[in-house]
């Protein structure tokens, strides 16, 4: 296997990125010729993930972000990563894509701690990432992952003790940065470390940390920048002969980290770790997150994923969710549908659809269920008929339907008790089925759906 360069030895050259035929650049952007600089030597210890692909020469400017074409269906990168094994938690290999969120508490605070990470758990998340800054929080880990109801990651930077204190307390995977851990002998500690207990580690790039040569050659708005920086850390794990890796590429801008996704994706056999970083508050890093992951999960893409929000890590789990059953990849709970109301409406639709939702949230279920509110006679009973429960509004009615068939007419003011039996119902009907499935013709799916 190939080996990073030894301390001390000349740069060499970057080999000039090659695009397959499929990712030639339609667009380009010429830039000065003074960014054509020689990489870190720790490219030349690159292992056969980080060998860029043959095909056509590097074209005469960077491409723009959106010029690297998406992936087909017959791609199917998440079907072939190499699978790693996080306490007991499957990621790559083609299993279902698995959702995680980071604790906001102090990790030392072992009481605070665990007890957001069981809201994290009960709200679905399945692997979590604590911040380990310190000795103290280092020192919180053992009970912390004795008594945590999800599989443990920690979250390393500039010094490798700190790493080494993690894996002997047990933790289920480590994030590191080989860069800022303190050199090549400090990376190869705690590799076997890691080998020894089997953990997985992962690596990557962020586009607000990227190596100077590599922003030198390419600038800080190129997919390939990133690429290329993951593809450092990658390469050096591979030397030592460690290959249960899952790799990350973190950008804020949309655009940036599809394309990056993409790249890496053709390049690195690992499993993906997908996400928009510092994607903002609630709502707006809801929607960033929705139309990035949305176009990566959509294109096979990513075996692992995180919606970092500013705000409770238990919207970034339930927003994951929410994307993951918009793509048909998991659904895990109930769907609520609902029209946008209008003149024709003839019920208080938004005040029905957001009792009806509050109601539906509140009984934390966990059977895949979709549940219709519908506003008038146009579309309504379509909806409704196509969903496992439903309503659709009339002159101060409802008509309530489950399965595809009418049920009743309701007044108004008993729509939202009269549907909400219906659901408890149906959800009783699916728990105790063999499967949990939903039966034929209705409208759920089961968890993992589209794998």
């Amino acid at each position: 296997m190939a080996r990073v360069a030894p301390p001390g030895a000349a740069p060499a050259p970057m080999a000039p990125t090659r695009f397959p035929q499929n990712l030639a650049p339609q667009r380009r952007m010429r830039l000065p010729e003074s960014r054509s600089l020689p990489l870190s030597p720790l490219t030349a210890g690159a292992g056969p993930a980080c060998a860029r692909p043959e095909g056509l020469p590097e074209p005469d400017g960077l491409p723009e972000v959106m010029a690297v074409p998406p992936l087909s269906p017959a791609d199917a990168p998440r079907e072939r990563t190499r699978p790693v094994d996080v306490g007991g938690v499957r990621i790559g290999g083609g299993a279902p894509v698995v959702v995680q969120s980071m604790t906001t508490t102090m990790t030392w605070d072992i009481e605070a701690t665990l007890a957001q990470i069981g809201r994290l758990a009960e709200a679905g998340c399945e692997v979590v990432r604590v911040a380990v800054p310190d000795d103290r929080s280092a020192d919180a880990l053992a009970e912390l992952v004795r008594r945590s109801p999800l599989p443990v990651v920690a979250d390393i930077h500039f010094h490798y003790k700190l790493g080494l204190k993690a894996l002997a307390a047990g933790v289920h995977k480590i994030r590191i940065n080989p860069g800022n851990i303190g050199g090549e002998a400090k990376v190869r500690e705690i590799l076997a470390a890691a080998r020894e207990r089997r953990v997985p580690i992962r690596v990557g790039a962020n586009v607000g940390s990227l190596p100077k040569p590599i922003i030198a050659r390419y600038g800080t708005h190129d997919p390939r920048a990133l690429v290329e920086a993951a593809a450092i850390p990658v390469g050096i794990l591979e030397a030592e002969g460690f290959e249960d890796i899952v790799v990350s590429l973190k950008a804020s801008d949309v655009p940036l980290a599809v394309a990056a996704y993409r790249l890496a994706a053709r390049r690195f056999p690992y499993p993906l770790h997908i996400g928009i970083t510092e994607a903002g508050g609630a709502r707006a890093g809801s929607v960033k997150s929705a139309v990035g992951l949305g176009i990566l999960l959509a294109e096979g893409i990513g075996d692992t994923l995180r919606v970092s929000l500013t705000a409770d890590p238990v919207e970034e789990v339930e927003t994951a969710y929410g994307i993951l059953a918009a793509v048909g990849l998991r659904r895990v709970g109930p769907e609520i549908i609902s029209c946008p109301s209008c003149g024709r409406c003839d019920v208080n639709l938004i005040g029905l659809a957001t009792e009806v939702e509050s109601r539906v949230k509140a009984l934390k279920l966990k059977v895949p269920l979709r549940v219709a509110v519908m506003g008038c006679e146009v579309n309504g009973p379509g909806e409704a008929r196509g969903s496992d429960v439903g309503v659709a509004g009339g002159v101060g009615v409802g008509l309530l339907m489950r399965g595809g068939q009418i049920v009743r007419k309701v007044p108004e003011a008993e729509i939202v008790d009269a549907l909400m039996r219906e659901v408890v119902e149906v959800a009783r009907e699916r728990q105790a089925a063999p499967d949990g499935a939903a039966a034929p013709g209705a409208g759920g799916g089961t968890d993992g759906a589209g794998q």
